[in-house]
């Protein structure tokens, strides 16, 4: 089944960091739909948010990057695991494996990694719905 419109709705809100439109969206989900429609939509921004953001090559902008998410909050520094952030990011760019994280791990990371892309890119509405979009499409090849 393909990503939903409400699935986008939600992920929209939390990317404008709406987190009361975002928990409400979130809430009306059908589960089943969250652990398969949501977590590629969220698995195919990532993906394209981590492929504008850096180059291939370059670990070291990685480790600063994710340095920076952690340094943003108390909780973002409690939260967010180093190691499995760099390597969510680093496995998008062709290097390495996160084959021994879990799933709810995995997308975790990848969503507040994503959140905190989006926020840095400050994008307007047009240039989200078009990255929205663009996930949108990535998400339902994923799921395909």
């Amino acid at each position: 089944m393909p990503v939903t419109d409400e699935q986008v709705a939600a992920q929209r809100a939390l990317l404008r960091d709406d987190m009361d439109q975002h928990k409400v969206l979130y809430a009306q989900l059908d589960r089943e739909m969250v652990r398969t429609g949501y977590s590629a939509l969220v698995t195919g921004a990532f993906c394209q948010a981590v492929e504008r953001r850096f180059a291939r090559d370059d670990r070291a902008e990685v480790i600063r990057f994710v340095g920076d998410v952690r340094s943003r909050s108390e909780a973002l520094a409690k939260e967010l695991d180093p190691q499995v952030a760099e390597r969510v990011i680093r496995v998008v760019l062709g290097d390495g494996s996160i084959a021994d994280v879990d799933d709810v791990t995995a997308v975790g990371t990848q969503l507040v990694l994503l959140t905190a892309i989006v926020a840095d890119e400050q994008l307007d509405e047009a240039a989200l719905d078009a990255f929205l979009a663009s996930a949108r499409k990535l998400a339902d090849q994923l799921m395909a």
